[in-house]
């Protein structure tokens, strides 16, 4: 068990995400009467110096948006806006080398070898030690881009940091530590019978609220007690993994704020409520199955090998659930999920004309911790056993990914139209593929835009045209529940497809529950059982 299972004093968290908000509104304070605008200073070089506004982004149909919204939550690079694959007319940006991918390969064997090896395994506990390979590893590839790369330079290093650590990995871990720390203080405490049924509920009550408070909000509320009430069972990997199967990562896909890669399409233009009328069909039949074959496999296999003592025990420590701390954090969670639906500076604000001002969505999400650490209850989160090793873990790795993986997606967005990529079909299954290495919301946006410039649909917005009628809408809208299929489901095929992953793994292992190895979770869990149900999914719904 880490050192990091010890409760930590919040104090160092409180003190750094108040001086964080200061120094925000002193930067507001200097330069927003100079018209500061993340809807100005998001846009490429050729528009950065307007200061008009052209084009009015909340908008989010014309060419330049999508640019400016993936590069805000998508994980794509900056060579991204306007390459000729894609039909923007412009001139088309320089495709990095493929060997440029080996820093990302690297630090995808590093996460997954280093904790088998004994020499390093120790080693690797260390949140210190990961963030220094995985900062070596971004190095290497901001020095290919500052010196080898065909449009190499500062400006190409600048552009690069701007999209990958402003543009996205900071939205991508504000948002994640928000409601990693907000739950935190809540507690669902009690003692059920593990009885397989009672597993049963946890995932399908996470499934549930995997789409109303995110992936994250549901797998940090119910992890904990899932693995309290299981403490008397020797048997009990299987259920964590299953529970990120459904919690972390297919649970989400009924509304944007599920998954990062919705809310990326809703960025774009998709309606609010186009995942629930379209994808509620293929969310209640993959989540069906998961949960029932989980429920035969404990019900026949594991359960049955538990020893008669622990049953024993087990039934005779029973405790009835209760809720602790909804208040306020229950109201602070709202907070999150109205940030993350109105605040975007690349939109105005519902019902008014103001687009917000850049970086103000992670400045409330930071608020609203800050309140949760502040007025919540210590005692709550002692009795959680809640730290900030898990969080720190997926901060220190995936600022490396979101660094190394630029190259991957630069070639995948410029090459991606000769995939052949023409159905459904093929779609969710290239989409799902690649959101199981790289970070599903850049993959979800770059098939996105391959989709969207399909010949057939020219002269057509796309997001307007899959929710319309017609034949050729019918044909857009498949191919864009293909792609939103294959980037949520498929997430859960490694620890790296999804950031509640790796939290979920961490709490486990702090717990004592002895979690699979990166190949042991693949090629033991989730291909074996992932991928038929995957398949079943793909024959029924596209």
């Amino acid at each position: 068990m880490h050192d990091a299972s010890h409760t930590p004093n919040n104090k160092p968290a409180v003190i750094g995400i108040a001086l964080a908000l200061l120094c925000y509104i002193a930067l507001l304070l200097v330069f927003k009467p100079a018209g500061l605008s993340l809807h100005h200073a998001e846009h490429d070089s050729t528009a950065e110096s307007s200061e008009h506004g052209d084009g009015h982004a909340d908008d989010a149909h014309h060419d330049d948006a999508p640019d400016d919204e993936h590069g805000e939550h998508g994980g794509h690079g900056d060579s991204h806006a306007g390459d000729s694959g894609h039909g923007s007319g412009q001139a088309a940006v320089p495709i990095p080398h493929y060997w440029a991918v080996i820093p990302f390969v690297l630090l995808l064997g590093g996460i997954a070898l280093l904790p088998l090896i004994g020499a390093t395994a120790h080693w690797w506990e260390s949140n210190a030690n990961r963030l220094l390979l995985a900062a070596i590893l971004a190095l290497c590839t901001l020095a290919y881009y500052l010196m080898v790369h065909p449009a190499a330079g500062l400006p190409k290093v600048v552009d690069i940091l701007k999209h990958a650590v402003l543009g996205e990995y900071v939205p991508f871990i504000v948002l994640l530590f928000s409601l990693y720390a907000i739950t935190g203080g809540i507690r669902i405490q009690g003692d059920l019978v593990a009885r397989p049924l009672t597993n049963v509920g946890f995932l399908v009550v996470g499934g549930l609220l995997a789409s109303f408070v995110g992936t994250t909000g549901a797998a940090m509320l119910l992890i904990r007690s899932l693995i309290e009430t299981n403490n008397e069972r020797k048997n009990i990997t299987h259920t964590v993994v299953f529970f990120i199967f459904v919690v972390c990562n297919c649970g989400g896909c009924l509304l944007p704020i599920g998954d990062p890669p919705l809310f990326l399409g809703y960025l774009l233009g998709v309606d609010f409520l186009w995942t629930m009328k379209y994808l509620w069909g293929a969310w209640l039949l993959t989540n069906t199955l998961i949960i029932l074959v989980y429920f035969v496999i404990d019900t026949f296999y594991f359960y049955p090998k538990e020893s008669r003592a622990d049953l024993a025990l087990d039934e005779a420590t029973r405790k009835p659930l209760k809720i602790r701390g909804l208040m306020p954090n229950l109201l602070l969670l709202a907070g999150v999920i109205f940030s993350v639906a109105c605040l975007d500076p690349l939109k105005t604000l519902p019902g008014t004309d103001w687009h917000p001002w850049p970086f103000l969505r992670e400045a409330v999400q930071l608020l609203l911790v800050l309140l949760s650490l502040v007025l919540g209850s210590r005692e709550i989160r002692i009795d959680n056993k809640f730290n900030y090793h898990a969080i720190l873990e997926v901060a220190a790795l995936f600022i490396g990914i979101f660094i190394c993986m630029q190259p991957a997606l630069e070639i995948l967005h410029q090459r991606g139209g000769e995939l052949g990529l023409k159905t459904p079909t093929a779609l969710y299954w290239a989409t799902g593929a690649l959101s199981a290495v790289l970070d599903n919301a850049p993959t979800y946006v770059v098939f996105y835009e391959t989709a969207a410039a399909e010949p057939a649909f020219a002269g057509n917005e796309f997001a307007t045209l899959v929710s319309a009628k017609g034949a050729l809408a019918d044909q857009a809208r498949q191919l864009l529940v293909g792609i939103s299929l294959g980037a949520v489901f498929m997430g859960a095929l490694t620890y790296i497809g999804n950031g509640p992953n790796f939290m979920v793994r961490a709490i486990a292992e702090q717990s004592g529950v002895r979690m699979p190895s990166f190949f042991g979770y693949i090629f033991k869990y989730s291909l074996p059982i992932l991928l038929p149900i995957y398949f079943v999914v793909a024959l029924i719904m596209l």
